[in-house]
């Protein structure tokens, strides 16, 4: 049953993401016309600094699976519902905090922001900061009980929350674009699913999983030794805001809003770029704890480790090389004019991003072993040189600069030094992984040829043969993939047998 959970909450996943891009399709680009480049702008800098409030969360989330696989293995259900308890009563106080700050932020906005806005748009920034606040405050206890989803491994009802979530959003938001309530009504929006998200997950867990919280008896004591464990997966949760957020608050105050927009639009597809590896990993969280505390096998860890990798690979190549080749036009019709330096914003975030993103089960890997100080140490100084180096790049190159920093940044943290950790610390055979992903290579010589051919001398003119061309080009890679780049095991996932 839990096999099937994984296998058909990847799948809903996976259909969850092909929603969130289709209606993403369609939906953005009205958004972006109806918004405007200064009020999307205004937005995504609004979102990038209330977006620090979730570090409050101080990595306690990630560590749940961790403590869970404990209790579990030694079949201590009352320790599971403590647990439980010490867990909702963390993120409540969490949530409380949360609203607290939020109104400090809303007193000193125009500290925040400086001068890079107008009265009119800190007054708008007013009320998207608040709902914003709101929407963080509830998305705190709902960490819990999705934690705790995870933890029983639901994935079905889980993915399928996620799939309603992405498909609602926009169908919701639409309507309030049209009518003119502009990026107010798109958060309204948001934080109404959030509020049903959140009680979605309460009743399904008390109702349907029949989870306990005992408030009786709490080890406070273990709040030290989480507080130990979680530190350097709040130091991590940092270097992440620092990567993802501060370009977008660095070019609100140093150049306007309108910068913003253009950098904006090169985050979103990195983000839906991020969202397509964790999809597959996500549901592998309860495998690696239950190898790290059953068996602690390396071995099997190393295989778990490289079969996620060459799924992760086999899907986020075929975007990134279809961005490589289609980008541009895709930009020009997806976003319009004025967004042509988003095309070279997005390769310079989603390039140097995939190596870490095909490896990133070694993170729930690092987690269960405990061995994720390293990693969150030399990532936070990384990002710290990433700020130094983006500003002057910011005033030289203005959002390219900004990207060009996270990826040196990247470079520098998220491959070399993450490689050799996994090798030498972690005991993962990295080389064993290398020679399976460059498996790949002879799959890949085909779909590369035909996006050169297709370059070269097609004129990707409408809307029509853009789609057309994309098309022709995933099936070509696909039809590669499948006939020289999958091996034994993929080939019985995916009910493909050889001849004998």
């Amino acid at each position: 049953m839990i096999k099937n959970q994984r296998k058909f909450g990847i799948l809903i996943s996976y259909v969850g993401q092909m929603v969130h891009i289709l209606s993403g399709l369609l939906y953005t680009p009205i958004m972006l016309r109806l918004l405007g480049q200064s009020e999307y702008g205004l937005y995504q800098l609004v979102y990038s600094v209330v977006a620090y409030l979730g570090l409050l969360s101080m990595g306690f989330d990630a560590s749940y699976m961790r403590f869970y696989a404990r209790e579990k293995a030694k079949s201590d259900q009352e320790g599971v519902s403590r647990l439980n308890g010490m867990f909702l009563l963390i993120f409540l106080c969490i949530s409380c905090i949360c609203v607290i700050c939020g109104i400090f932020m809303l007193v000193n906005i125009q500290s925040i922001f400086g001068s890079g806005l107008t009265s009119g748009e800190y007054t708008k920034a007013r009320i998207l900061m608040i709902l914003m606040i709101i929407n963080l405050s509830i998305g705190f206890p709902n960490s819990v009980f999705n934690c705790i989803v995870t933890s029983q491994e639901r994935f079905v009802f889980q993915k399928t929350l996620i799939l309603l979530q992405n498909l609602c959003n926009p169908l919701l938001s639409l309507p309030l674009l049209l009518l003119g309530f502009g990026s107010i009504g798109m958060v309204s929006v948001t934080t109404f699913l959030t509020f049903i998200v959140f009680f979605s997950n309460l009743y399904y867990c008390l109702k349907k999983l029949k989870v306990r919280f005992s408030f009786q008896n709490l080890q406070f004591s273990l709040l030290k030794e989480m507080w130990v464990f979680t530190i350097f997966i709040f130091l991590n949760q940092i270097v992440d805001q620092i990567n993802w957020s501060v370009d977008k608050f660095l070019l609100g105050r140093i150049i306007g809003t309108s910068a913003v927009a253009i950098y904006g639009v090169g985050a979103t597809i990195n983000t839906l770029y991020l969202q397509f590896s964790t999809t597959v990993s996500n549901v592998f969280v309860p495998k690696v704890n239950q190898i790290v505390f059953e068996t602690g096998d390396d071995h099997a860890l190393t295989k778990l480790f490289t079969k996620v990798g060459r799924i992760q690979f086999i899907i986020l190549f075929l975007i990134l090389s279809g961005f490589f080749f289609f980008g541009k036009p895709f930009i020009a019709f997806w976003a319009g004019e004025g967004y042509q330096a988003s095309y070279y914003i997005t390769l310079f975030l989603i390039v140097p991003v995939t190596v870490p993103l095909i490896q990133n089960l070694g993170i729930e890997i690092q987690r269960a072993k405990n061995k994720h100080k390293a990693r969150s140490i030399v990532y936070f100084f990384i990002a710290i040189a990433n700020v130094l180096l983006s500003i002057p790049l910011i005033y030289w190159f203005g959002p390219m600069g900004a990207a060009f920093g996270t990826t040196i940044s990247l470079t520098c943290g998220n491959i070399l030094f993450m490689n050799w950790y996994y090798h030498n610390h972690l005991h993962i055979d990295i080389l064993y992984y290398w020679k399976h992903i460059f498996a790949f290579v002879p799959a890949l010589i085909l779909p590369l040829t035909l996006g050169i051919l297709i370059n070269v001398f097609v004129s990707i003119h409408s809307v029509f043969v853009l789609a057309l061309c994309i098309l022709v080009y995933t099936m070509v890679y696909v039809f590669s993939i499948f006939l020289w780049g999958l091996n034994e095991e993929e080939r019985a996932n995916f009910q493909i047998r050889k001849s004998k």
